[in-house]
């Protein structure tokens, strides 16, 4: 298994009662031999400092050099030390903390300080707010400081020296928090050579309505296994084990303010290499960020208006794309979140409860049809096709029934030569603008022309569904895809 290993200025700064693990001086970690040639060490960086260029900076540079996986990287310390850099990194905080810190009195100047030892708050009451900062800033000794000006924000974000824990107030709980570290789980180490890459199937056994079902999931393993690749499903508690692999599959449906995100953000920052990427999953979950770029690019879209929530036109607004017409939340998936008013009383109904979550909502115009197309994209080339028809008696593909339910319509999957080509340039040309990622692109077709209605960085890749053209070529061509990456990472 994965060895710890920490490294310490002197060893005087690691006392007597703290965790009986392996520890070792900066100079012997940065000059020793055996060190330089170790495999599968998981360095804990507690230096004194971690200023550029000092012994602590540069133990974490040659452990990434030795491919050591250390705490913290060189990305990290990097972050920390601009206070513009993490200042902006911590914005997407903003929402978190004000719920986290909602019942904490305040005036004008208060500060209050949090300190995080390995993902671990000193207030268990704030343990979400404290693992959001540490997947930001992955430091083993963190303090947080907190200013109230009207609401409460992060004013300074510092790495704590372990020399001081040994007589502050916070030694037990440091010792409770490195064991607890410590004690994470790692996987056996495999048979040299057996395998060339490790990918990790992020997935949620209990979801509902997950991107794929669990047939998918195990021909994604048997094409890793015909590819030299170690397949492994893991979950949400399996966050601080990410390092270990070399690419990331997310397979659980995404959205920003949930784990999926911070799997995706993390994976990108230790380097491996990951689909759904982050930035794919800012754009693609967000309806009125697609509208915007599918107008500004000209990409064929039913007639769409972005609503705001106090604006005294939004009646105007509704009827100008005439009755029926659709209302959409930004973050929807799955059909949800969409509405249909057939007239201007539901369309003020309807709008007034969408602006309880969202200051805009998006209006756009009915177009019905028996089957919507989706189009699979993988790194700019068309992978499937399929049609989705609606759900009976319904306008949509998935009618989401008060119990809960959710009834889905048929489907009809297609060779994608046998595709019409003006549906396929429209998926295509805004899959382009997204990334090189794996998208369905979701195209509606009438007399007049075609209509992209939405392009989802989390496509259905289902085991009798997606695959009935291509078989096993398609989870052969997924995992092809990340070799190709990996091998590219490799070379360059």
């Amino acid at each position: 298994m994965a060895l710890h290993l920490v490294v310490v200025e002197s060893l005087k700064d690691w006392q007597p009662d703290y965790p009986k693990v392996r520890v070792v001086t900066a100079r012997d970690y940065l000059s020793k031999p055996e060190y330089l040639k170790a495999k599968d060490l998981r360095v804990i960086n507690l230096c004194r400092s971690y200023r550029y260029l000092s012994t602590g900076y540069h133990c974490s540079l040659l452990a990434e050099a030795r491919s050591h996986r250390v705490l913290p990287s060189v990305r990290t310390l990097t972050s920390l030390s601009s206070k513009s850099i993490y200042s902006l990194n911590a914005e997407d905080l903003d929402g978190l903390i004000q719920r986290s810190l909602k019942k904490r009195s305040a005036g004008p100047g208060d500060e209050f300080e949090l300190p995080i030892f390995f993902g671990r708050g000193a207030d268990p009451a704030l343990q979400d707010l404290a693992r959001q900062i540490f997947d930001l800033f992955p430091c083993p000794l963190l303090k947080v400081e907190f200013r109230y000006h009207g609401k409460w924000a992060i004013d300074t974000v510092k790495a704590l020296p372990l020399n001081g824990m040994a007589s502050g107030p916070h030694r037990p709980f440091f010792i409770d928090a490195l064991n607890g570290y410590l004690a994470k789980p790692w996987r056996a180490l495999r048979p040299r050579n057996a395998c060339r890459w490790d990918l990790a199937i992020l997935r949620n056994p209990a979801e509902k309505m997950p991107p794929s079902n669990a047939l998918a999931l195990q021909k994604f393993a048997k094409a890793g296994k015909r590819q030299g690749v170690d397949v492994e499903l893991i979950e949400k508690r399996d966050y601080e084990r990410l390092a270990e692999y070399d690419a990331l599959f997310i397979r659980e449906t995404t959205a920003i303010d949930h784990h999926t995100y911070r799997f995706a953000r993390k994976a990108q920052i230790e380097g491996l290499v990951v689909i759904d990427d982050p930035d794919s999953i800012l754009k693609c979950t967000n309806k009125v960020y697609l509208a915007e770029l599918m107008a500004a690019h000209r990409i064929p879209a039913p007639q769409t208006r972005i609503l705001q929530k106090g604006d005294p036109d939004l009646a105007k607004l509704g009827e100008g794309l005439g009755f029926p017409l659709v209302l959409k939340i930004p973050d929807g998936s799955f059909s949800r979140g969409v509405f249909k008013a057939d007239d201007p009383r539901q369309f003020q109904d309807l709008t007034q409860k969408l602006f309880k979550e969202s200051d805009l909502i998006l209006a756009q115009e009915f177009l019905y049809t028996q089957f919507d197309w989706r189009i699979g994209v993988l790194n700019g080339q068309p992978l499937y096709a399929c049609q989705y028809f609606m759900s009976r008696a319904h306008w949509q593909v998935v009618r989401h029934e008060a119990s809960g339910r959710a009834v889905e319509g048929g489907f009809k999957t297609l060779a994608v030569a046998s595709v019409p080509a003006s549906v396929l340039d429209a998926a295509l040309g805004i899959a382009k603008l997204i990334g090189d990622g794996l998208y369905g692109v979701d195209v509606k077709q009438d007399g007049r022309g075609v209509y992209v209605i939405e392009i989802n960085d989390n496509p259905n890749l289902d085991a009798g569904i997606e695959d009935q053209i291509l078989g096993d070529q398609l989870y052969d061509r997924l995992v092809g895809e990340f070799v190709r990456r990996l091998e590219a990472r490799r070379r360059a």
